[in-house]
C-alpha cells in the first residue's frame, strides 16, 4: 500500500521542493535589477502610447530617461506638469516645455473650390489620393474623408465644409493626424502663435487661383511687411517659421487672398 500510493506521492513532492529551491535560488543569482525610477515615470505619463516622444510608448521613454537621460520634456500629451512631475522624480530641474497644437494648412472647403469628381469607394484620403491625386481640383488640398479623424483620441479633429477642422484647445499634439495625412497637410505649432497659412498648393499662382479662391498665390507681400524675416515663399506658397513668428498679424493684414489666417481675430481656418 506505502509503496503503491504514498511512495509516489512522496517523491513527487520532494522533487517539487528541490526544483522550487532551485528556481529561487536561480531567479536571485541571475535578477536584472530595475530602477525604480522607471516605474515611478511610467506612473506619472499620461500612457497615451503616441510616439510623439520620439519612443515606442511611455514603457519605453520612462526607460529613457532614467537610462540614458533624455529629457523630460518629450511627452506632449503630458505637458509642462508632466514634465515638472519627472524632474521631481530625477532630482534634476524641469526642462522648459512649450505647449502645442496641430493645424491644417488648407482652407479649401467647399464654399472656395469644388471637387473634380466623386470618390465612391472606401471612405479614406489615402484611398482617394491613389486616384489622380484626389477628389479636389487642388491636388495639395483637404481630401476631406476623415483619416485624421479615425487616428484622433481626443475626438478634436472633425470634418467641416468638405475639409477637416481642429479645436486647437482639445489637442494634446500626439502627432498622429500629423503622420496620417497624404499630402502632408498638418503640423504641429507652438499654441501661442495666431498665424497660420491655410494653403500648400504647389502649383503657380495662376493655377492655384483657378483651382481655390483662398489658395496662396506666391505674392511675397507677406514676405515684405514681416519684421521677424518669419515668413517665406517656398515652392509657391507661403511657410512660417514659428521660432521666429511673433503673430503680430502683419502678413494676416496683407495678404491679398485669405491664404493667412488669423485665430486670435476668429478666423477660422475652413
Amino acid at each position: 500500500m506505502f509503496n503503491t500510493f504514498i511512495l509516489p506521492v512522496v517523491i513527487f513532492a520532494i522533487i517539487g521542493i528541490i526544483a522550487g529551491i532551485l528556481l529561487t535560488v536561480a531567479s536571485k543569482l541571475f535578477e536584472v535589477k530595475t530602477d525604480q525610477r522607471i516605474e515611478l515615470i511610467s506612473d506619472v505619463l499620461p500612457q497615451a502610447n503616441c510616439g510623439a516622444c520620439g519612443f515606442a510608448g511611455c514603457s519605453d521613454y520612462a526607460d529613457a530617461i532614467v537610462s540614458s537621460g533624455a529629457a523630460s520634456n518629450l511627452c506632449r500629451p503630458g505637458g509642462a506638469s508632466t514634465s515638472e512631475k519627472i524632474a521631481a522624480i530625477m532630482g534634476t530641474k524641469a526642462d522648459a516645455f512649450t505647449a502645442q497644437a496641430a493645424v491644417l494648412h488648407c482652407g479649401g472647403n467647399c464654399r472656395v473650390t469644388t471637387k473634380k469628381f466623386d470618390f465612391i469607394g472606401i471612405s479614406s484620403c489615402s484611398a482617394a489620393k491613389r486616384f489622380y491625386g484626389g477628389n479636389g481640383l487642388c491636388t495639395f488640398g483637404c481630401i476631406g474623408l476623415g483619416d485624421c479623424v479615425s487616428v484622433c483620441d481626443t475626438n478634436c479633429i472633425s470634418i467641416c465644409n468638405g475639409i477637416a477642422e481642429i479645436n486647437k484647445y482639445n489637442c494634446i499634439a500626439c502627432g498622429k493626424c500629423v503622420n496620417v495625412c497624404p499630402n502632408s497637410l498638418i503640423t504641429l505649432r507652438p499654441v501661442t502663435c495666431h498665424i497660420d497659412v491655410a494653403c500648400s498648393s504647389k502649383d503657380n499662382g495662376k493655377i492655384t487661383k483657378q483651382n481655390c479662391s483662398v489658395g496662396c498665390i506666391g505674392c511675397k507681400i507677406c514676405e515684405k511687411k514681416c519684421l521677424n524675416d518669419a515668413i517665406h515663399i517656398i515652392d509657391f506658397h507661403a511657410v512660417i517659421d514659428y521660432s521666429k513668428c511673433t503673430s503680430c498679424g502683419a502678413c494676416f493684414d496683407a495678404c491679398p487672398t485669405g491664404a493667412i489666417t488669423n485665430c486670435e481675430c476668429n478666423i477660422q481656418n475652413l
